[in-house]
């Protein structure tokens, strides 16, 4: 994989020029892209910008934000060669820091269950996950050093455990989702995938600039609450394995690591959640479902079918039940400074009709919270699975230097 943070570091010391970086980029796209088809479309002339952080630093962009430079066709026949006027501000804030938007990258239509052909850079015969397909395989397949993806259920950190490099969903609305298409307002969420941990807090860093969110040169132990999520069911072996190697991994590199027991509440927070996501979708996607029924994903034409009889006052109850879930999840960080769990249930599923449970993301989606996905092991068929690190609201950085600490104590282990 292509390291953001190893890149800055030449190019600001001058053994390598933003263009030779991008240029590297470019030839692994050339290399490798046939076979995982992680794109939707890219630019074989891209060019360094001149100044900014991110100068030199090539980023693929998620099929469902605008760009004003290439389509955006959301994955979806009924969008076709579609070509917005503007870019959306996440696309702006990279530009604005320097970075070069090398293309689009694959997305499940509209970011909802129907799978791209885009396959896993470690095993062709798995899914890369979803819907943020192409954006986790570009990165993993070493094409780029930074891409976005957005994340409804868990479009971010699942793909990012399968695909085995690092992520973050950030605190909802810390980027803006102004120019993404719509599913669910109150959960869309733009992320970032890197190779590492460092490098999307340099991204994230230089899109925001928060100078806050680069992690440290060295990351204070942190104590960790781990959350196995019983009331989401059991994971399968290799998943279970990865939450407890990274647990053991931090407790070794001196971390106060105690397993957590969630709230009532915040268990039903994750037994509502797709009643939150359903009843906005239908709002979101009216148009399209109403006026081009025909033409619609039929993943998605058929969960759309099933939850049409979603009522007001199911919505309204299940709003009530997030508010009530966040102010309890609050107080569990009083205990500790970040909570870790599953980001998938196991390793990616063999074939392509499917990308993969969110089961173990949607809670934190409907939360809000920061999540960090960090690779965790190497399952069997050269298959990674992550574990996720998650702070408070509004602790992106907390979350950050905490999956950091993590990632480098899984790596002396």
């Amino acid at each position: 994989m292509i390291s953001l943070a190893e890149l800055q570091q030449s190019i600001e010391q001058g053994t390598l020029t933003a263009e030779a970086a991008i240029g590297r980029s470019l030839e692994a796209i050339r290399a490798r892209e046939t076979s995982i088809g992680a794109f939707v479309c890219h630019d074989d002339n891209a060019r360094a910008q001149r100044a900014g952080p991110l100068r030199g630093i090539a980023v693929g962009i998620k099929d469902i934000i605008d760009t004003a430079d290439f389509p955006t066709e959301m994955g979806s026949q009924i969008y076709r060669g579609h070509r917005p006027r503007a870019d959306a501000p996440v696309v702006m804030a990279l530009k604005q820091a320097g970075a070069t938007i090398i293309g689009k990258t694959t997305t499940t239509a509209f970011a909802a269950n129907d799978p791209t052909p885009t396959v896993n850079p470690h095993n062709g015969a798995h899914t890369p996950g979803g819907s943020s397909s192409g954006s986790a395989a570009a990165v993993a397949a070493g094409m780029i050093p930074l891409a976005l993806g957005t994340q409804t259920g868990g479009s971010v950190i699942r793909p990012a455990s399968f695909c085995g490099v690092a992520a973050i969903k950030p605190s909802y609305r810390l980027l803006p989702t102004v120019g993404v298409k719509c599913f669910s307002w109150t959960l869309d969420t733009v992320g970032l995938f890197g190779a590492g941990v460092r490098g999307i807090a340099r991204g994230l860093s230089a899109m925001t600039n928060r100078g806050e969110l680069v992690v440290p040169a060295s990351a204070t132990a942190p104590r960790i609450g781990v959350v196995t999520q019983a009331f989401a069911g059991a994971p399968e072996a290799v998943g279970a394995q990865a939450l407890q190697k990274a647990a053991r991994a931090a407790e070794q590199a001196g971390a106060a690591v105690r397993e957590l027991a969630m709230p009532e509440i915040v268990a039903e927070a994750w037994r509502i959640h797709p009643v939150v996501q359903e009843f906005e979708a239908h709002q979101s996607l009216a148009w399209e479902y109403r006026e081009n029924y025909d033409a619609m994903p039929p993943l998605l034409r058929g969960r759309l079918d099933e939850s049409k009889g979603g009522t007001p006052a199911e919505y309204d109850a299940a709003m009530d039940i997030a508010g009530r879930a966040r102010q309890a999840l609050a107080t569990i960080f009083d205990e500790v400074d970040v909570l870790l769990t599953l980001s998938a249930p196991g390793a990616a599923p063999k074939g392509l009709s499917s990308t993969g449970d969110p089961r173990y993301n949607r809670l934190w989606t409907l939360m809000g919270v920061p999540c960090v996905n960090v690779p965790a092991l190497v399952a069997e068929g050269g298959l990674p699975v992550g574990v996720t690190v998650i702070a408070r609201y509004g602790a992106d950085a907390q979350a950050l230097a905490a999956a950091s600490f993590v990632e480098d104590a899984l790596k002396r282990g």
